[in-house]
């Protein structure tokens, strides 16, 4: 047998150098093939992005707010009883016209009458006794000069003189106790007599009877809670909503402003007001939500508005002519940030490491309200617009380069 000698240190020494060599062979195979691989992803077809735009205008812009509220007659009067008593007539009913200082309805005054006969009586008498004094004030008056006569001629005794001078001043004194009580008795007349006036349940005012409650035959009891037994308007021909104004409008609601309002009986036909009071007290509801009384004056010349229909009034609080105006969602969009499609000339690792956002893709802004992107050449494009007046839906801008006929983009999505 042929007996192999060892191998020798040197050969040895070129099969490490091999095997180092395929080694580092791998380490630059595989970032080559990672390499390889993202750039087919990246020159994969991109997703098509497609624009949801808008026209740009130019025209009118009118901002309302809206509230609801109900019609009510502009003086409305409640009308109850001053006496208590039993309803002798019912002189009124729904819908009568009155006028000022007709009867509306009549107590029983049989007691009232009487009073009244008392009390003239009682001034009769007073009159009587007054005439009396005054006779007596006469009499006393003769006796005491008679007196002072007698007496300087030394005829009478001081006493008697000092007698006649008092009895001449109790007849003064009898003379003013009769005229207070003259006086007393044609007061109580006058108020008897006024008893039996309020005895008639009289209209106020001239208008129309709205609703009724009194019954011939029922007991009002005036000490108590009286009931009201008549409620009249003054005139529906004028009329006055009252809407309640929310509190995060009522900065710009204002005396003076126009409106316009609906009623669910007259569908599609519109009715014209304006405003004439803002009242400054808060009416909290169970819900804690705030708002504010707005009354507005309303013609109802034709009678179709009736007291309580619950109207939606929209009150125009501005108006912009010749303004540029966008969808309120164009201020609200901006181009989402997209990473770098393209990392050409970057070599390896430009592959292999994404580079910084917005090289060579679409450029991302936030939706802070100051511009409006706009399609330009198939591209988005920003331009500055300073914001104004809404009404909700569009917004009036005011921009040195936002035109009429620009297309402002309000939202994007994926397409293929």
């Amino acid at each position: 047998m042929t007996s192999q000698s060892p191998p020798d240190i040197a050969s040895i020494t070129r099969i490490g150098r091999k095997k180092r060599g395929r080694g580092w062979i791998w380490l630059l195979l595989v970032p080559g093939l990672a390499a390889a691989g993202w750039a087919l992803f990246l020159r994969a077809p991109a997703t098509q992005i497609i624009y949801d735009t808008r026209e740009v205008t130019q025209g009118e812009l009118v901002v309302t707010v809206v509230a609801t509220g109900t019609v009510q007659p502009t003086t409305q009067v409640e009308i109850s009883s001053e006496l208590s008593g039993t309803l002798l007539t019912v002189d009124a009913d729904f819908n009568a016209e009155v006028v000022e200082g007709q009867v509306l309805a009549r107590l029983d005054d049989t007691k009232l009458a009487a009073q009244v006969l008392n009390s003239e009586a009682s001034l009769q008498a007073s009159k009587a006794r007054l005439a009396s004094a005054e006779a007596t004030v006469t009499e006393t008056t003769e006796a005491l000069h008679q007196a002072d006569v007698l007496g300087e001629r030394g005829l009478n005794a001081r006493t008697v003189v000092v007698a006649a001078r008092a009895a001449h001043d109790r007849a003064l004194a009898a003379v003013a106790i009769a005229r207070a009580d003259v006086s007393l008795a044609e007061a109580n007349l006058a108020s008897v007599r006024a008893d039996l006036e309020k005895a008639e349940i009289r209209s106020p005012i001239n208008g129309i009877v709205l609703s009724r409650t009194a019954e011939k035959g029922q007991i009002v009891a005036a000490s108590l809670n009286a009931p009201v037994l008549f409620t009249l308007a003054e005139d529906l021909r004028r009329m006055e909503l009252r809407v309640a104004i929310d509190e995060a409008d009522i900065g710009r609601v204002a005396m003076g402003q126009q409106a316009s309002f609906s009623v669910d009986a007259w569908p599609g036909r519109s009715f014209e007001a304006v405003i004439t009071s803002l009242r400054f007290a808060p009416d909290a509801a169970e819900t804690n939500v705030v708002t504010y009384t707005a009354v507005l004056s309303v013609k109802n010349d034709e009678l179709l508005l009736r007291p309580g229909m619950t109207a939606t009034a929209t009150i125009t609080v501005s108006r912009e002519e010749g303004a540029l105006l966008v969808p309120v969602a164009a201020l609200r969009y901006s181009p989402p940030v997209q990473a770098a499609s393209s990392r050409s000339g970057q070599g390896l690792m430009g592959f292999i490491m994404p580079g910084p956002p917005g090289r060579g893709g679409t450029r991302g802004a936030s939706a802070d309200g100051s511009g409006v992107w706009v399609l330009r050449g198939g591209q988005p494009e920003r331009l500055r617009a300073t914001p104004g007046a809404s009404d909700g839906s569009n917004i009036a801008v005011r921009s040195e380069e936002l035109q009429p006929g620009d297309q402002v983009i309000l939202s994007q999505r994926e397409g293929k």
